[in-house]
């Protein structure tokens, strides 16, 4: 049973906590020589330019029970190197590891050189963290001949193993692009069989989201993933709770505005991301929220491959409207049919708030690339349950695209007008494989008038399980944006860049629940360059 097994694993690697702290309030401690460990959540980079990356640890003795850690900020050193075996030293410094971001370390490392490898890790006292791999974006004006790009989302602990990140690791990608549900926000935290996991033990506080983080960040394959290359990332529903919008859950809590100030909290401390500094002195004993707390996080971000690939990070949850034509007193989503939800087509609903689109429109104006890569999070092909024989037919889901077809008119019309060379979507969310080509008005024939703008490759979750098989080929025989489609099947995407094309590979694991289990392409596809669609053959 692998979760069993996960969960042994960690116990087995279960150190004795330090001793807490006989003093109040936060002091800094000294480096003991044979302290515990404090390594244990392992490395991770990211958030990569030309002459920077950031690179992220976390200072916790014991994964399982973070409570244990005494209110001390520690001196926490790191390096940089031109090779593994550190030998030739591009950085150091020291970074304070304080108690109010969970003895999170995060540091931009300035000064590198652009389109090349590097070598980083931690120290503490006589402890020395994995080494972690990274690397740079290319210089603004290069043209790389390629880019391997790895992408993935959903990983729900209690559902299988995290095999998948295995093989992201043995693939050796450039770069990694996670996009949302790194974590769920449910448990059971005590874990059951992966077919039998409960929705029990839920997050709400600060505490217990940074519990359900440690937890996911124990397991080795993932460790490998993070070590392996820089990671872009953006979140989804459930690092806050399940198809929230915006500021209002699924409860229509009160005060749930706390609760997702608290899971954005979490996810900074956990994620190697360029964000505003939390604390206007880095070896400060303690930290103070950013301006504002965090309350709001600016997600969305944007990443230049140098000429070859512009990276739009999308954030398609906290700015986006309420779910149209819920029952009175309910928060979340549901399935509408569109003759009785006219709220779908009001043009003022939003997906990405104002001031995300106008940036969105001004990074696609603006673009050079030749490859423009909009990196978000839910499947943005039309998606009907029911047979569409007029426009005026459908059934939608409202907690992805379908739900806001207004905001995707607007975000098609800006594609088109941009001019912005070869637009692709990446998509996750809804635990299948699916890839799509997009047009304006999905049931009318591909014209002049009616192009083809992107392609969508959407990928499985890395565990989560999804609907039957039966069911996903109806909606691909359903919807005639939707070329390919397979919901039985986890894993994740690889896609490669070079100035001609962009191929896709849909890598799916032969059994999720086995962590030694193999995997196989379900699937490859092809984009031509100047040619939106998928390429025949």
């Amino acid at each position: 049973m692998e979760a069993a097994r996960r969960h042994f694993l960690v116990h087995g690697a279960r150190l004795a906590a330090l001793a807490t702290a006989g003093a109040s309030g936060v002091r800094h401690a000294a480096a003991q020589p044979n302290a515990p460990y404090p390594f244990t959540l392992g490395v991770a980079s990211g958030s990569p330019l030309p002459d920077a990356v950031v690179i992220w640890t976390r200072i916790l003795f014991d994964p399982l029970n973070a409570a244990a850690m005494p209110p001390l900020a520690y001196a926490v050193r790191w390096e940089m190197a031109e090779d593994e075996a550190f030998r030739r030293l591009t950085a150091r410094g020291t970074a304070s590891a304080v108690p109010a971001l969970a003895h999170s370390v995060h540091v931009d490392v300035t000064g590198l050189a652009p389109d090349r490898w590097y070598w980083y890790r931690f120290l503490l006292g006589d402890a020395v963290s994995p080494v972690g791999r990274t690397r740079t974006a290319p210089a603004p004006n290069a043209m790389p001949g390629q880019l391997k790009l790895a992408v993935a989302s959903c990983q729900h602990w209690e559902f299988g193993s995290y095999a998948a990140h295995r093989h992201i690791a043995a693939a050796a990608p450039d770069l990694v692009a996670f996009l949302g549900d790194y974590i769920y926000e449910w448990g059971p935290y005590q874990l059951h069989h992966p077919l039998a996991a409960l929705r029990t033990a839920e997050s709400f506080t600060l505490a217990e989201y940074r519990a359900r983080y440690a937890q996911y960040k124990t397991d080795p394959d993932l460790q490998a993933a993070h070590v392996a290359a820089p990671w872009i990332v953006t979140w989804d529903d459930h690092e806050v709770a399940n198809d929230y919008a915006n500021d209002h859950d699924e409860r229509l809590d009160p005060r749930f505005a706390e609760r997702r100030a608290a899971a954005y909290q979490a996810f900074y401390e956990h994620m190697p991301l360029r964000l505003p500094a939390p604390s206007t002195a880095a070896t400060a004993a303690t930290a103070a929220p950013p301006p504002g707390g965090f309350g709001q996080l600016r997600m969305y971000q944007r990443y230049d491959w140098g000429r070859l690939a512009r990276f739009h990070v999308l954030d398609d949850r906290q700015y986006r409207a309420y779910p149209a034509c819920l029952p009175p007193g309910r928060g979340g989503s549901s399935s509408v049919y569109l003759r009785d939800c006219p709220a779908l087509r009001d043009p003022s609903r939003t997906m990405l708030g104002a001031r995300q689109q106008a940036w969105l429109e001004q990074g696609l104006q603006s673009s050079r690339a030749r490859w423009n890569v909009l990196a978000q999070q839910t499947l943005m092909a039309q998606n009907s349950q029911v047979p569409l024989r007029t426009e005026q037919d459908g059934r939608f889901w409202t907690d992805g695209w379908d739900g806001y077809p207004m905001a995707r008119q607007r975000l098609y019309d800006a594609l088109r007008a941009s001019h912005a060379a070869n637009p692709l979507v990446l998509s996750g969310d809804v635990h299948s494989f699916f890839a799509a080509e997009l047009r304006r008005n999905p049931l009318r024939p591909v014209s002049a008038a009616n192009p083809v703008l992107a392609t969508e490759f959407c990928g499985t979750s890395v565990t989560s399980p999804s609907r039957p098989q039966a069911r996903t080929a109806q909606y691909v025989a359903m919807n005639q944006e939707l070329k390919f489609g397979r919901s039985d099947k986890r894993g994740y995407m690889l896609l490669t860049f070079t100035p001609d094309d962009c191929t896709a590979l849909f890598q799916a694991l032969d059994d999720v629940h086995d962590p030694a289990s193999g995997v196989a392409t379900l699937a490859r596809f092809r984009v031509v360059n100047g040619k939106p669609g998928l390429a025949p053959g």
